[in-house]
């Protein structure tokens, strides 16, 4: 028993006196850190509020204000061991060691690092913007290091890889996306009667309105009958609503003037609508 006592008497005079010799040492390394690490928050804040009152993108600006934030943590992170008489050489040279392991052994999601610091450095598209990219199409609510998320016009969300985005063809269109329609009337219709008929009737969507405007012209020609073409800009997350609000609107405006819509072939035909999101891209061919 008096054995157990003078071992607990000995624990607790060793622990007072590591307490008297390091107590404020270890307290005042305790309280730089908690402040360096605010402080720290605080001036990554800062400089991306600074950058975006600049003039430069939101992604940019916090990946700046991020990039100070992790410098000024690293700073204070190595002050505080210096307090505690650590010495961070052997630290430094074992993070290099496990840097280099984990490079290797996660290769495919650090490629996506990569590609996100490529994507935030050049700016080949900024939040707000509207991109196709990989057969998906979305507007652009956050750039990350590791992906991009694209906002869809149903409200969902689209989480893309950005190393499936980098050294791919990216269709940026801003804030607006483009919708290419093409009708066909018969050879007997008046063409100017025909386009005007069509500018009047885009002109009632609101959506519409601004710069670019609607263009409505002679598209092509085909046998049998006259393509019209219609190219027109609509907001991104209406576009399929105004897209088909076009669509009637133009149609109804064409019957109730009693002009039909043809095939080569004879007959009657609605819209065709081709945009730069269909499954085939690019494809111009007459409604034939």
């Amino acid at each position: 028993m008096e054995e157990n006592l003078e071992t607990v008497t000995a624990l607790i005079d060793t622990a007072i006196a590591f307490s008297v010799q390091y107590g404020f040492q270890i307290l005042g390394a305790l309280v730089v850190l908690l402040i360096g690490l605010k402080l720290a928050g605080f001036c990554g804040r800062k400089v991306s509020a600074l950058c975006e009152l600049r003039g430069i993108d939101v992604t940019l600006s916090r990946f700046i204000g991020n990039v100070v934030k992790i410098l000024l943590v690293g700073v204070v992170i190595i002050v505080t061991l210096g307090n505690f008489g650590i010495t961070i050489a052997p630290l430094i040279a074992l993070a290099g060691a496990s840097a280099f392991g984990a490079t290797m052994a996660l290769q495919g999601p650090l490629s996506n690092y990569g590609a996100g610091l490529s994507i935030i450095l050049t700016r080949p598209f900024v939040v707000g913007n509207t991109i196709n990219v990989q057969g998906v199409s979305g507007v652009v609510e956050e750039i990350t290091l590791a992906q991009t998320v694209l906002l869809g016009e149903d409200g969902e969300s689209i989480t893309v890889p950005n190393k499936e985005v980098v050294g791919q063809v990216i269709v940026n269109s801003r804030e607006k996306r483009v919708v290419q329609t093409k009708i066909q009337v018969s050879a007997d219709q008046d063409p100017k009667r025909v386009i005007a008929l069509i500018k009047d009737a885009v002109k009632t969507i609101p959506d519409l309105e601004g710069d670019p405007g609607p263009l409505v012209g002679i598209h092509d020609f085909a046998y049998g009958g006259i393509v019209i073409g219609i190219r027109f800009w609509v907001p991104s997350e209406k576009y399929f609503a105004t897209r088909y609000a076009v669509n009637q609107v133009i149609y109804g405006a064409l019957d109730e003037a009693g002009i039909k819509l043809t095939l080569p072939q004879g007959g009657s035909v609605a819209l065709s609508s081709l945009s730069a999101d269909d499954d085939t891209p690019g494809h111009q061919e007459p409604i034939a």
